[in-house]
């Protein structure tokens, strides 16, 4: 689950980590209010207006302004809340800015220098551990450092049985060329850091940029935190945060009937039980000349709700010209399916576009029976060949 940034900061400050003062507003005015809380609390001499949105890159799409004064606040947040926002990430439809989070300016002047860095945790599924990224070049895109100076990454792997040691810790430090009391608080930023991401269940935490300030603190200047999802039943204060606001209707609305649906950018709809299926029906759609619009796992209990749903949600998309259905009926006969199938064909109605339906393990043979003796415009298949076939003629 992805989370704001504000929410971000707040679990993480949970934990030890040193985040700048700051305070979500919705309005202008409410901007103005929390401008005026944090400069009660730490007399900044300004402020930072951010954009809230599921986007990295807000800074290069005009998301991330500097106020000198209360003023400047409320026009700077009137500017940028009801923007559509269009970063790297966004794509060129951009996402619409609801909020806005005030916080105080972390880069006052001080006897040493200011830097930004850059410290991430995630998983290393290659070899099972949780690895620490760091880079000197904090504030720039970590993928555009990896491809051009791969040499300015570093990566500390951390047994999850022993956690984080001191000496790990020091290491990274040490590494980002960090001295003194800023070496000293980079050690305590790191352990911090570390156990918010594990005590959050988070399945990815990126700080870009730790911001070393000139009094040689280390602050959390920005944050991304994603939480892992099958964990959220052990965290409801966090499964709270969920803004549907940010994610595509479609997947909200698969959600809400169990299916596992992301969109693509293709024009054949697929619906299948299993994400290895899936995925391998998709590389079916693509050798068949088709390219997939959607990934759609009912999983193993479709029925005739399920399959009626995947379909309104399929062709809600009005770059699909077909739909596959490819069902392996394992745990959910075959049989069972398409009557599902010609239940929801009839319920939906005026469907227009070919439906091609792949059924095959348990009761195959009768599901194939049901379908071709439904007198619906859907066609049935065992082969999987004979699947891609049928796509392939009904997308050319």
């Amino acid at each position: 689950m992805n989370i704001h940034e504000y929410q971000a900061k707040e679990i993480l400050a949970r934990f030890g980590v040193k985040v700048p003062v700051g305070y979500v507003a919705d309005t202008p005015e409410e901007a103005v209010e929390v401008a005026k809380r944090i400069k009660e609390e730490t007399d900044t001499p300004a402020y930072v207006v951010k954009a809230q949105i599921h986007a990295g890159g807000r800074g290069k799409g005009g998301g991330v302004k500097l106020a000198q004064d209360f003023d400047e606040v409320k026009d700077l947040a009137g500017k940028i809340i009801g923007m559509t926002l269009v970063t790297p990430q966004t794509g060129a439809e951009g996402k619409l800015v609801n909020k806005v989070l005030i916080t105080e300016d972390s880069f006052y002047p001080g006897p040493s220098d200011i830097r930004e860095l850059y410290v991430s945790i995630l998983l290393d599924r290659n070899t099972g551990t949780n690895v620490i990224m760091a880079s000197t070049e904090g504030g720039m895109d970590i993928e555009e450092v990896a491809e051009k100076t791969p040499e300015k990454i570093i990566k500390e792997w951390i047994d999850p049985a022993v956690g984080l040691q001191g000496f790990q810790a020091r290491k990274v430090a040490y590494a980002l060329g960090l001295e003194g009391a800023a070496h000293k608080d980079m050690v305590k930023f790191l352990f911090a850091l570390y156990k918010a991401y594990e005590g959050s269940d988070a399945s990815q935490v990126e700080i870009n940029p730790a911001l070393k300030t000139a009094d040689d603190q280390i602050l959390a200047l920005d944050a991304k935190v994603n939480i892992d999802d099958n964990a959220l039943y052990r965290h409801k204060d966090i499964a709270t945060m969920r803004d549907i606001t940010e994610e595509a209707p479609e997947e909200v609305e698969a959600g809400e009937y169990g299916l596992n649906y992301v969109k693509l950018d293709g024009n054949v709809g697929c619906m299948v039980n299993g994400a290895g299926l899936a995925m391998a029906t998709m590389d079916i759609i693509k050798l068949s000349g088709g390219e997939p619009a959607n990934f759609l796992d009912v999983g193993g209990t479709a029925n005739a709700q399920t399959v009626e749903a995947g379909f309104r949600i399929i062709m809600k998309d009005p770059n699909v010209k077909a739909i596959l259905i490819n069902i392996f009926g394992g745990i959910v006969r075959c049989d069972r399916v398409a009557n599902g199938v010609v239940e929801a064909y009839k319920n939906i109605g005026d469907i227009k576009i070919p439906i091609i339906v792949r059924l095959q393990g348990t009761n195959a043979e009768e599901a194939a029976k049901i379908i071709n003796e439904s007198g619906l415009e859907v066609e049935s298949a065992i082969v999987l060949k004979d699947a891609a076939e049928k796509v392939k003629e009904a997308v050319a």
